[in-house]
Parts: structure tokens; sequence; C-alpha cells
């Protein structure tokens, strides 16, 4: 049998050996869609990947999860500060990690910092600095445990 690719929404995914059998699945699919609906469809889907896990077929990583903001944007509350200033704090922090694991690392070679640890997470971070981490009226502060990966982001913070 001829081995040819499969062409979906302009991508050519992969070789195909039989791609008349994959249209006639893209076609029940669709079919399915139209007539039951996206639950149903779904469903379906979900089934289908329980089931390939069970057959240990493997599958690639899903990029969409099934999470939707239950807030619509019109509806969320504004932000409690400044954005622009928060944004160069953060930028400064980085700054500060880079200059400090690079002043370290001339004297001890090799710690490397692990700066990107941080910097991936630095808006969290701020967030939770400016609006979460604290204590409230007559409660203590908050104890947060950092991944030590991250010090150089939180020490150059400090």
């Amino acid at each position: 049998m001829e081995t040819r690719p499969t062409t979906l929404r302009g991508r050519t995914i992969a070789p195909d050996a039989d791609p008349q059998e994959t249209e006639d699945w893209i076609a029940s699919f669709d079919a399915v869609v139209e007539r039951e609906g996206i639950e149903r469809a779904e469903h379906i889907l979900r089934t289908l990947v329980l089931r390939a896990q069970d057959a240990r077929v493997g599958l690639p990583g899903l990029i969409q999860t099934p999470y939707v903001n239950t807030i619509p944007p019109e509806r969320e509350p504004p932000y409690p500060g400044d954005e622009e200033m928060e944004l160069r704090i953060k930028r400064y922090i980085r700054w500060n990690a880079v200059a400090m694991v690079l002043r370290a690392n001339e004297k001890f070679h090799g710690i490397g910092g692990h700066l990107s640890t941080y910097a991936s997470a630095a808006s969290l971070y701020e967030v939770g600095f400016h609006h979460f981490f604290r204590g409230h009226d007559e409660r203590p502060g908050d104890q947060v445990f950092f991944q030590g990966h991250a010090s150089p982001g939180i020490y150059a913070r400090a």
C-alpha cells in the first residue's frame, strides 16, 4: 500500500499508510460534532485517550487543557497595584540576580545560579510579594518556601 502524508488544516501530519481510513475517521468525528455536539465529541475523545493509554499507545503531548477562566475579563476586578512600577521592579530584580550570580561565578566557578528558574516565575513571585505574602491585621506574616534554584531572584529582591 502506498504511504503518503496526511494533511489537515494546511499542515502535514505524518506519512499515512491508509489515507482513506484516516479520512473516514475524520468524517466520522465531524459527523459526531455536527449531529451530537461538542460535549459528545469530547467524551468520545477522552474515552479514546484512556483506551490508548491502557493499550500503551504513545500519544503526543496535548497542549490544551479543559481549563476555562471562570471570571470573564470584563468582570475581573481592577489590578490592585501599579503594574508599570511593578514591572520596573521585576526588571531590576532580574538584573540584580544576574549581576549577583556573575560576581559569584568569578570567585567560585560553576555556581550557575539557576537564573531561569526565577526568571520564568518572576511575575508570580512579584505579584505574591506585592499583594499576598504578608501578615494582615493581627495575623502573623505568611511563611513562604521557595525552590532553592530560585534563590538568586529572591536574594536579589532582598
